[in-house]
């Protein structure tokens, strides 16, 4: 059961964060970098007790994914502080 929310509340920000995306209320930056990331990690943990090893190694995958895009905004920050 708890497995289950983890996975609903992952699929819900997975909605959030496009549909913000989408509709120009977010930019691709940080925010929706570290929305992807939480879905991700929360939909890697709905779907572990189900076996469905396909669909937890694209979480896995999204949330590497959503690591380096963070890394790359806050270093990219960094720099424009910098100067």
């Amino acid at each position: 059961m708890i497995f289950d929310i983890f996975g609903w509340i992952g699929m819900v920000l997975v909605l959030i964060a496009y549909g913000l995306l989408s509709t120009n209320k977010i930019p691709n930056g940080k925010l929706y970098q570290v929305l992807n990331l939480v879905a991700a990690i929360f939909m890697a943990i709905g779907l572990f007790p189900k076996n469905a090893w396909f669909s937890f190694a694209l979480q896995i995958a999204w949330a590497l994914i959503g690591i380096i895009a963070i890394i790359k905004i806050l270093k990219k920050e960094k720099i424009n502080i910098e100067e």
